[in-house]
């Protein structure tokens, strides 16, 4: 074993550890070297997002240690930031197996420091804990998930003071302070248990009370309240507050997948808790059809994804992907918005810059002002707080299905994507339609836009240079023509630049750096390639689109856009 790595073992074994730990590192070393050498071959890195890894002792993993010393790095950096000011944050877990240990643990490094501490008292959707931030006035939070990842893994997202998670200059601050941090006896681990206040039912309604101001069109619920919604929660929190929310909009035949909406950090019915998922949505498409129902909404583990499934035009149970849930949305709360005379002069919406086209042209259209941003919910909330005052937020989204709906939040909300999808579920069915009609007739009103997009791991020591090498390929030698369509603008957002490869033409792409390059071609096909910054992993999205006359062409026309997909991965030699 590397002798770097026998050190930090070393440490852990003579260090202010508890015996479980220590344990648990002799019975490694005789019978799982391998393990233990990958448990501490590293410190777990805590991101601008937080952190996130395999649960277990060592270094590199999440355990008690790894979050107490990043919530003292996090403690130090408010402290400084603050001065004597009194600091107040909250914090909420999921499901997930140790999430209550690890958020028991923050709580109680934050009030060992002197800070007032609103602790959840038991799993809450992250949603919930970005508008506690809010209403409570605190000055940061933290939430113990690790979102939709296999149930192996547990994380640590940090927030700032206007409920989004952290931007520039407090992520790379924040960081900088937890890895100052290279000593457990650094950690003030107790003492400040009086600190420490429980949140429940109270701020529960509060934020279901916000939620249901969102609504358009009671009035249409009112109508159609009986229609049948399968949700289906995934073992995970989404069952505290969505059957509870649905009902207090109206709606009265909801059927819950029973045998997902148990809280479990094990996720028993699958092997990979992410709504996007044909599998984990398998249980409750069958219940969707059994029941012969309207909807069927599924939610990730912390609630903050949704996946949508609904018959399509001949009757068969489909998932929506992330794009088309965004464009639905977004195209509800412009129109209804507009037709109920709610709507107001300074609207705007957020999207991302690898998110559909179509919502910019649908925005457009209603003549409701559409901001891009970089991927990322955290990107939304700084525009929102940027414009504060001049423009009015309706709605935001991405294609990795999240949206985040009305003013009050700065994180994606699946429990509130879940209520105004049954909304316009309703709305639709009110008028004779379902959901897919809805998206068949937009797709003819703004044209139609379909994406996919595809993600390549390269393993081994050499992964992130690969990766890095195909960026500059593509930097310095832009493809002429993708599939037959000569590329006109090439878009750096590394070096925040904007080229028309006709003319020569450049400009300056006003948001922060990002290392993402995105190729428009002739036809108005869009690729994006994104570089994971943690894991030698690239994702490509393909945005295509094409004229839409009448319904009873989409077919032929979803065939020929797949088609054209399927060509740009060819000609890319993506596969």
């Amino acid at each position: 074993m590397d002798t770097a790595i026998q050190e930090k073992v070393s440490n852990w074994l003579n260090g202010n550890y508890d015996q479980a730990t220590k344990d648990a590192i002799t019975q490694m070393q005789k019978e799982k070297p391998d393990e233990l050498a990958d448990a501490f071959y590293r410190n777990l890195e805590f991101g601008t997002g937080g952190l996130r890894g395999i649960m277990g002792v060592g270094t590199n993993r999440m355990n008690k240690y790894t979050v107490g010393m990043a919530t003292q790095g996090f403690a130090n950096y408010l402290r400084k930031t603050y001065g004597n000011e009194e600091v107040k944050v909250a914090i909420a877990h999921d499901s997930r197996n140790n999430s209550r240990f690890f958020a028991e643990t923050t709580a109680n490094v934050f009030a060992a420091n002197g800070m007032k501490v609103f602790l959840f008292d038991s799993l809450r959707p992250t949603p919930e804990l970005s508008f506690a931030i809010r209403k409570l006035g605190c000055r940061a939070g933290v939430v113990c998930t690790a979102s939709h990842n296999p149930k192996e893994y547990n994380g640590y997202k940090a927030y700032w003071n206007d409920g989004g998670q952290l931007v520039p200059p407090h992520d790379s601050n924040v960081i900088k302070e937890v890895e100052a941090i290279t000593d457990v006896n650094a950690v003030k681990w107790d003492g400040g248990a009086a600190n420490i206040i429980i949140l429940g039912k109270d701020m529960d309604d509060a934020y279901m009370d916000m939620v249901k101001s969102l609504s358009v069109y009671p009035d249409v619920i009112a109508k159609q309240h009986d229609l049948k919604i399968v949700y289906t929660p995934i073992h995970g929190s989404g069952i505290k507050l969505v059957p509870e929310t649905l009902k207090r909009f109206g709606f009265t035949n909801v059927h819950i997948v029973e045998e997902q909406a148990t809280p479990d950090g094990n996720f028993p019915t699958v092997g990979y808790p992410n709504p996007e998922e044909s599998e984990t949505m398998s249980i409750g498409l069958n219940k969707a059809k059994e029941l012969d129902a309207d909807i069927l909404l599924g939610t990730d583990p912390d609630a903050d994804r949704v996946g949508i499934g609904v018959k399509n035009h001949k009757g068969e149970w489909v998932l929506m992907n992330g794009n088309q849930t965004a464009v639905l949305a977004f195209t509800y709360m412009m129109e209804a918005r507009r037709e109920k005379g709610i709507a107001q002069p300074n609207d705007m919406v957020i999207t991302t810059i690898v998110t559909t086209e179509m919502i910019n042209r649908v925005a457009e259209k209603n003549e409701v002002a559409c901001y891009n941003v970089l991927t990322g919910f955290k990107w939304i909330a700084e525009k929102i707080k940027e414009l504060e005052g001049q423009k009015n937020y309706v709605i935001g989204g991405e294609e990795s299905f999240g949206l985040m709906i009305g003013n009050q939040i700065r994180d994606k909300d699946a429990v509130s994507a879940v209520a105004l999808m049954c909304e316009m579920a309703a709305y639709e069915k009110n008028h004779g339609k379902t959901l897919f009609d809805k998206m068949i007739e937009l797709y003819i009103k703004y044209g139609f836009y379909y994406e996919n997009l595809i993600s390549i791991t390269k393993k081994g020591m050499n992964g992130q240079k690969e990766i890095a090498d195909m960026m500059e390929g593509y930097r310095k030698n832009p493809p002429a023509a993708i599939a037959g369509s000569k590329v006109i603008t090439l878009l750096d957002y590394q070096l925040q630049q904007g080229r028309n490869l006709v003319s020569g033409e450049s400009w300056k792409i006003e948001l922060p750096k990002s290392n993402v390059l995105q190729f428009i071609t002739e036809d108005g096909s869009k690729i994006s390639a994104r570089p994971s910054g943690t894991e030698p992993k690239i994702k490509f999205y393909f945005s295509v689109n094409t004229k839409l006359e009448k319904k009873e062409d989409f077919d032929a026309k979803f065939s020929e856009l797949e088609k054209k997909i399927q060509d740009i991965i060819a000609d890319m030699k993506l596969k």
